[in-house]
């Protein structure tokens, strides 16, 4: 029997910017949830992926756009602790509604809640020890297992000690974690270290190990060669959220045109990644990518599930 595939989204912040009109202070979807415009506008986003699992026959992680709503950028957005705990809520509870709309014996429906980096996302800084790491997201991933998500995932971290840290605070609430590491154009993450002893380490030092591992925010061609052979660490990756770019993070930070690459070229990447991870099962995208990339995607996958 092949594998169940799951759809999630694409790169929202990028999309909701460029291809929807939305002003997006510091990259935060979740401040859209203020407003009825903003929450209609988020709606949409989400039901269109939901669609694309619909017509598929596929699984869909619907993951939450909270990956700044935690406490220092929610600080820099003017939210008090409160308005904060309350857009967390609505995030998850917007996605439990569409759950409703779309779950079907074909299509099984996961409430993600998405957690992010402290600091930037592609460039360590702020960096903490595992205890640090662990008593800052405790807040976020609190208010998360209080409306009992399915999950937690971890997007974007480019370094050990805070996947180490969210995989703590998750495993004391008792919610699965997924951590997704973002990696540089050597298939490293920022701070050098490679893939699998990071996935090492965090699995060695969690008291309960995250249920799987994604690559996100780079482009297939910056990875794809570390993902050769045979070692232990590759059966858990499980979910890619790629670039729609082949640039660098900092070509990506100063430019102020969207670099949508080639959706199909995209999906042709995705179908042999596929075929060489034996575990990978979850595919959306990050920056740059929108429906078209995530539609190839996961129909290259299927010619290998």
């Amino acid at each position: 029997m092949g594998r169940e595939i799951y759809l999630t989204d694409g790169g929202i912040e990028t999309d909701l910017i460029f291809h929807r009109g939305q002003d997006l202070p510091h990259f935060a979807a979740f401040d859209l949830l203020k407003t009825a415009a903003g929450r209609a506008a988020l709606e949409e986003y989400f039901r269109e992926y939901a669609e694309l699992a619909r017509k598929l026959g596929l699984n869909l992680i619907l993951e939450s756009p909270t990956w700044r709503a935690s406490p220092d950028w929610a600080a820099k957005l003017g939210y008090s602790e409160p308005a904060l705990i309350e857009a967390n809520f609505r995030a998850i509870a917007m996605l439990k509604r569409l759950r409703k709309d779309y779950e079907s014996p074909k299509t099984r429906v996961l409430v993600s809640g998405c957690v992010g980096p402290r600091g930037d996302g592609y460039q360590p800084s702020n960096l903490m020890s595992p205890e640090e790491a662990e008593r800052y997201h405790s807040f976020q991933i609190g208010v998360f297992a209080t409306a009992a998500v399915d999950r937690i995932a971890a997007i974007t971290i480019n370094y050990v000690e805070e996947a180490i840290g969210i995989a703590r605070a998750a495993a004391a609430v008792g919610l699965p974690a997924v951590i997704a590491f973002t990696v540089e154009t050597d298939g490293r993450l920022p701070t050098g270290q490679t893939i699998g002893s990071a996935i090492e380490a965090v699995d060695r030092q969690a008291p309960r190990a995250p249920a799987h591992y994604m690559i996100n925010c780079a482009h297939p061609n910056h990875f794809a060669e570390t993902l050769a052979g045979e070692e232990p660490w590759l059966a858990r990756i499980q979910g890619l959220r790629a670039n729609a770019s082949a640039k660098s993070h900092a070509e990506l930070n100063d430019s102020p045109e969207l670099d949508e690459g080639d959706p199909a070229e995209f999906g042709r990447q995705h179908g042999e990644l596929f075929a060489k991870l034996k575990n990978l099962r979850v595919l959306g995208g990050c920056c740059g990518t929108d429906l078209r990339h995530v539609e190839a995607a996961v129909r290259a996958a299927r010619a290998f599930a």
